[in-house]
């Protein structure tokens, strides 16, 4: 084994694929480097080979323990270089506590630093922003200039390289679903940046308020697995066994972000006195708490009997406006432009559907809006911008007139828009 590892160690993988020997003792692209398949073929059949050892052979305790060891390396070196979670089912959670889930960057990030052009800035404090034509690299520049820029990193004492490192090691906990994935994260995060600018929102609240808004906004869905809370309940996945039922999916996002922040090289907080700190700590759990659309009814109802006689001195008053503020960036693909907005109602129903695969697959209740054999586009938008978006974004209009026409007006264009569609259904089902 110990040679087998020093062979893979000295090889690097080129851009077709095989794999180069960077050994000086060796020529470049010498015939004996391994092809990036064969190899794969060889670590699987290692470890097909250590674990018939393992269970089969009845080998005293040590060398058991040994070939457990080598087995973790093995499938460590897999994950390494296929980029994924070798042997973990998306939703069943190993959350250890040991936080080996997280990929700290020690060194200087190495992310390109762009320089944002000046329609670029001025377009992100718009819900017209359009957030697919940008790399992931990009993103995290957008997000890094917004920090500046709304004067978190002074505010906070931040180190920008830390800033840096946080951001990547917030990339890199979020996963590959359709929907809940690090593009997402942007929207939310770039919304929120938008509201904060079109609402005024500095000269209402504290910074120490932009910071919770924003960090939230960043964190709210870290290392979700694509299968919502319905889900972790019903199967009794380990998430839902650690918080009782209550929503395992926001605690576990809380979790991760305060696991990040717990790294002194992404603790952008660092700077920060203990009391504060707890106070925003505890400030930004609320809001990704939040986040739970289970909670929804309870949350809108509290913001609307607050917004007629609102108090921006009153803290709680200001605690439910945040949660308002981030329920409604979290679910406001619909105000953007339709051309934006349709390809993310894809990727949700996607997401659903491999969910509700699953349930089938599993015994499980579906849920009809996530049935592929029940659920059309029109049908899943039309009744959750009715009775969802529309009241939610027109009691903050109470609170800020300003948004009635570029956030809004566009939720009634895209009800009428789905309405008009499920007219076409409804016309080509009865032909």
């Amino acid at each position: 084994m110990e040679r087998f590892r020093r062979n893979t160690a000295i090889m690097m993988v080129d851009l077709e694929g095989a794999l180069v020997s960077i050994d000086p003792t060796m020529p470049t692209n010498s015939p004996k480097a391994f092809r990036i398949n064969e190899l794969k073929t060889e670590v699987t059949n290692r470890l097909a080979m250590l674990e018939k050892r393992v269970e089969l052979e009845g080998l005293k305790v040590v060398e058991i323990e040994k070939c457990k060891n080598d087995l973790k390396k093995l499938r460590d070196e897999m994950t390494s270089r296929g980029g994924g979670r070798v042997g973990n089912c998306p939703c069943k959670y190993n959350f250890s506590d040991d936080g080996k889930k997280l990929n700290p960057r020690r060194d200087v990030p190495s992310y390109p630093k762009y320089t944002l052009s000046q329609e670029t800035i001025e377009a992100l404090k718009k819900p017209t922003f359009d957030v697919w034509h940008w790399e992931h690299n990009e993103m995290l520049s957008c997000l890094e200039y917004m920090y500046h820029d709304l004067g978190l990193v002074k505010e906070f004492n931040m180190n920008p390289i830390t800033l840096k490192r946080w951001l990547l090691g917030i990339q890199e906990n979020y996963r590959s679903n359709p929907f809940h994935n690090f593009r997402h994260c942007f929207c939310v995060s770039q919304m929120m940046y938008g509201m904060i600018n079109l609402c005024n929102l500095p000269e209402k609240m504290t910074l120490t308020d932009m910071g919770i808004l924003m960090t939230a906004a960043v964190c709210h869905d870290l290392d979700h697995p694509g299968y919502n809370n319905t889900y972790q309940i019903n199967a009794r996945t380990e998430l839902a066994v650690r918080y009782n039922d209550i929503s395992p999916l926001e605690n576990h996002h809380c979790a991760v972000a305060f696991q990040i922040l717990s790294l002194p090289e992404c603790n952008i907080f660092a700077n920060v006195e203990l009391e504060a700190y707890k106070q925003i700590r505890q400030a930004i759990i609320t809001l990704i708490l939040a986040t739970d659309m289970a909670r929804h009814g309870e949350i809108l109802d509290s913001f609307k009997h607050k917004v007629d006689s609102f108090d921006f001195t009153n803290e709680e008053h200001v605690t439910c406006l945040k949660m308002v503020l981030i329920k409604c960036c979290d679910i406001s693909n619909e105000v953007r432009p339709t051309e934006v907005a349709e390809p993310w109602v894809d990727c949700l129903l996607e997401e659903y559907f491999m969910q509700s695969d699953r349930e089938k697959t599993e015994g499980l209740p579906v849920a009809p809006f996530m049935d592929r054999d029940k659920v059309t586009k029109p049908t899943a938008q039309i009744g959750f911008i009715k009775f969802v978006l529309i009241p939610m974004f027109e009691t903050v209009l109470k609170l800020f007139p300003q948004i009635e026409e570029i956030m809004v007006q566009p939720l009634r264009d895209s009800r009428d828009h789905y309405e008009e569609l499920k007219q076409i259904d409804d016309a080509m089902t009865e032909v």
